[in-house]
């Protein structure tokens, strides 16, 4: 028998707790008011028959664990995260379900045993995969003359920084090109690693994506351009910031159906009893301005590819 039968079922308020990464629910836009919007469509409203808890751990380390294990103290009827916080969620809990998004690797992460058969308590979308990122560096490679050496940036205190590395040396290896991993834990440090990208002549740039990558994603892209590295983002609002290309899935639509997955689990449905979701359709946007700062020529090719494009 699953251990958590809803208080929506018994006629008490459920509970659902949301583990962020950020330091506020303004840094977490658009992804806040999405999930917040995603709950309202479905008839939930925040204190009058749900009770939404947000813990902002501000990308500190130490807090992520501390604030897992007060969310699961609170005993609520359903966890949320995504790709940073899913983890410390995960090792707070076996019993209570967990609905993530944007986690990568959920089978690498432990998280799941399969995609079509999670297993356990966790299950979620996933924002990441080898045609995912074999996109973004093909795109580069058309725009780029020659490109060889692509830098990806990573936060490596972030659980999910390996599956972004490997999977993404692999996937350029195949297409005849090289990436080397930059690390940086803090925005402070920022200037500094780009620099590193410039002396080691690295001709293009991507990154992992969601947590402190998030946060930065305007300071990356301004570093990007004045450094003059062609930067093809994760999302539209990795893109909004300034980069050249983006390739993604509609992460705030993924935001709001996660929500759905809360609806069946406290309606009765059993986490393991639902697919972890991968995207259906990847969006591809690319700024011509950028560009032409940049003195790169678009291809045809991408400009037929492009769901966006900005001028």
């Amino acid at each position: 028998m699953w251990p958590l039968r809803s208080r929506a079922q018994n006629g008490k308020m459920p509970v659902v707790g949301y583990l962020w990464h950020a330091g506020s629910a303004a840094e977490e836009e658009p992804y806040y008011g999405a999930i917040v919007d995603g709950f309202a469509r479905l008839g939930y409203v925040d204190g009058r028959n749900i009770r939404l808890q947000h813990r902002f751990p501000d990308e500190k380390p130490e807090a992520f664990k501390q604030m897992a294990a007060d969310l699961v103290a609170l005993k609520p009827d359903v966890l949320m995260g995504g790709a940073i916080t899913t983890s410390y969620l995960k090792e707070a809990t076996s019993s209570i379900p967990i609905v993530f998004m944007f986690v990568p690797d959920p089978i690498g992460l432990k998280l799941v045993k399969s995609f079509g058969q999670p297993g356990g308590n966790v299950t979620g979308f996933v924002n990441f995969g080898r045609d995912l990122v074999g996109k973004r560096l093909q795109s580069l490679k058309e725009i780029v003359q020659g490109l060889s050496r692509v830098a990806l940036l990573v936060n490596p205190d972030q659980p999910a920084a390996r599956v972004y590395s490997e999977e993404s040396r692999t996937v350029a290896a195949e297409l005849g090109l090289s990436v080397k991993v930059f690390d940086a834990r803090a925005s402070e440090a920022l200037p500094s690693v780009f620099d590193d990208m410039v002396k080691e002549k690295m001709q293009a740039l991507i990154t992992a994506s969601g947590g402190s990558l998030f946060v930065w994603k305007a300071a990356i892209a301004k570093l990007a351009r004045e450094r003059k590295l062609p930067y093809c983002a994760f999302s539209k609002e990795t893109f909004d910031a300034g980069a050249l290309m983006a390739v993604g899935a509609d992460q705030v639509q993924m935001c709001r159906d996660s929500t759905v997955y809360v609806d069946k689990i406290l309606k009765g449905t059993k986490p393991a009893d639902l697919p972890v979701q991968q995207p259906t359709k990847l969006e591809f946007r690319i700024n011509l301005t950028v560009a032409k700062a940049l003195g790169l020529s678009v291809p045809q090719s991408l400009f037929a590819a492009a769901d966006e494009v900005i001028d």
